[in-house]
């Protein structure tokens, strides 16, 4: 497996999103069954779950529709279940992300406020790598 695909779905674990997903998965499903049971039109807990994940990703083909009072609320609720999780999962994982970048950059000034320091016993090879630093620093906040 890629680093990024595994680096990725670490991500996804560590945030809650695989929670998420599958708590979604669930909602389809029982959506699907309770389609299956109060809507004429779906024959089969396949044509439920096509429904349900239709209605959830809001893309409404109109193949089927909602004409029960019990199917029609199933269904906005399926929709609103869709909606939140295709707004909190890319929310979750981008404020994982920028926190995991804000510590990194702390732990960066952290080693560098160290060597300043240090600064009379570092070596030439140090003292120029630092040097290095501080200009691509001030270059990347002018």
């Amino acid at each position: 497996m890629k680093k990024p695909l595994r680096r990725m779905i670490h991500l996804l674990i560590h945030t809650g999103a695989v929670k998420i997903f599958f708590a979604y998965l669930a909602v389809i499903a029982a959506g699907g069954v309770l389609t299956w049971i109060f809507e004429p039109q779906v024959n089969s807990f396949g044509d439920g779950l096509w429904f349900c994940f239709v209605a959830s990703t809001t893309i409404g083909f109109g193949d089927i529709t909602a004409v029960t009072i019990p199917g029609r609320i199933v269904i906005v609720i399926i929709t609103a279940c869709g909606i939140l999780t295709t707004a909190m999962v890319p929310g979750v994982v981008v404020a994982y992300y920028t926190e995991y970048v804000r510590a990194k950059e702390k732990d960066t000034a952290s080693t560098f406020l160290e060597k300043l320091e240090k600064l009379p016993e570092l070596s030439k090879e140090e003292l120029e790598e630092l040097s290095e630093r501080v200009k691509r620093f001030s270059k990347k906040y002018k």
